[in-house]
């Protein structure tokens, strides 16, 4: 589910992104985030912030927070949930 006051502040970091580097803990205060997306953005977890904004503006976000490409891209790939294997087939459920 999209929170509206962290996608807010993904937006607004774009803008300010010195000043949110500079203070981050001032510059959240003000908005009104849920304080385990609080926790998330100071631990710069991926994972978890994705699943409440647009990709599109997690991956500025994170840009502009300084974190570089191929360290956001290794994160999101490690908060993805696992693939599950290929289901065997039933015996004597195949065709022929």
């Amino acid at each position: 589910m999209r929170d509206y006051w962290l996608s807010k502040l993904f937006f607004d970091v774009q803008h300010n992104a010195a000043d949110y580097r500079a203070d981050r803990a001032k510059f959240l205060a003000r908005y009104p985030v849920k304080p385990e997306l609080a926790a998330a953005l100071l631990a710069d977890d991926v994972g978890v912030l994705a699943r409440h904004v647009n990709p599109y503006l997690l991956r500025f976000y994170f840009a502009a927070s300084g974190m570089k490409d191929d360290e956001f891209i290794r994160r999101l790939k490690a908060s993805a949930p696992a693939e599950s294997a290929p289901a065997e087939a039933a015996p004597g459920g195949g065709h022929g």
